[in-house]
């Protein structure tokens, strides 16, 4: 073949370069600094940002040092940013006084959004049960959007696993606990906050979530009056019962009257009762420590006066 009748269309070594800067730097993705007033939360982020010793750690930190991963986040259509990772940290900085944070700005659909929102959540070590109940469904529905059916037993996501097991597999849970979890979000905020504050055992908790909201509250009535927490086996009954149409406020107060094996030798004292006693700002731990010492300190004057 001759060197004529070659097609080949060459091009310079500055347009070669440009073009390929260009490629890199439209790929590349910049630190901005931006203003804190600009930057808004993930609708409906299901992670609780606490004002705890941990964030206290953290405001701490951002007071020394400044914040040094930066967060993630998405142009709002009504303007500002709405920030998809990092909710600790801009919370951290506003007390800190910061005005401006580093953060990567990218265009990101809400499918995609949520999918990242999540995971860099899910990482944290310590996960409230609502927390993680709310995140698997955000999840799940996302995974559903990009393209799986909306049951939970047969959407494919990729070649054999379902949306659900993908859920599971990624957040290292299994399939039947990733659905227990998001039974949780069927719960009344009442009941679900006393999940979190460990009142109410994760177990009942997800049998409890098939009662209606109206059932709900009869159970959380019954159960501030009787003093009990629910055992699996009272929910359970509590759940059969409203299954078949027999659950009333006096059905749940009953069940939850019904002294448990392992609390017949317990004693048990009203937080009313005991209120009157503390100052408002005592914890139940500090109530129980004082109470505690006070204890011994009877018991230590008894056996002095046996001992005369």
């Amino acid at each position: 073949m001759s060197k004529g009748s070659l097609n080949v269309s060459l091009k310079g070594a500055d347009d070669i370069f440009s073009t390929e800067e260009s490629r890199q730097e439209q790929q590349r993705e910049q630190v901005q600094q931006i203003p804190i007033g600009e930057l808004f939360p993930f609708k409906n982020h299901p992670f609780k940002v606490l004002d705890d010793e941990s964030m206290q750690r953290t405001v701490e930190s951002v007071e020394q040092y400044g914040v040094l991963s930066p967060l993630i986040a998405r142009p709002r259509p009504e303007g500002g940013y709405e920030i998809i990772s990092g909710h600790r940290r801009q919370h951290a900085a506003q007390l800190a006084g910061l005005d401006a944070l580093p953060v990567i700005v990218r265009q990101m659909d809400d499918d995609a959004a949520v999918l990242l929102m999540v995971d860099s959540n899910l990482q944290r070590e310590n996960i409230l049960p609502s927390e993680r109940a709310f995140a698997y469904k955000m999840k799940l529905e996302a995974l559903k959007n990009q393209g799986a059916r909306s049951d939970l037993t047969s959407a494919q996501i990729g070649p054999k696993l379902t949306a659900a097991e993908k859920v599971a597999e990624e957040a290292n849970d299994t399939k039947s606990q990733v659905k227990r979890f998001i039974r949780l979000t069927c719960l009344i905020p009442e009941l679900l906050d006393m999940v979190d504050e460990k009142k109410i055992a994760f177990n009942p908790a997800v049998e409890l979530s098939y009662l209606d909201e109206a059932q709900q509250r009869d159970f959380l009535e019954a159960m501030n009056d009787t003093q009990n927490a629910p055992s699996l086996s009272q929910a359970q009954r509590l759940k059969k019962l409203a299954q078949e149409g027999h659950f009333s406020y006096d059905v749940a107060f009953a069940v939850m009257g019904e002294e448990k094996k392992d609390e017949l030798d317990k004693v048990v004292i009203k937080n009313d009762t005991l209120r009157k006693y503390f100052p408002r700002s005592y914890t139940p731990k500090q109530m129980e420590d004082t109470i505690i010492k006070l204890l011994d300190q009877w018991q230590r004057k008894q056996q002095r006066q046996n001992e005369r």
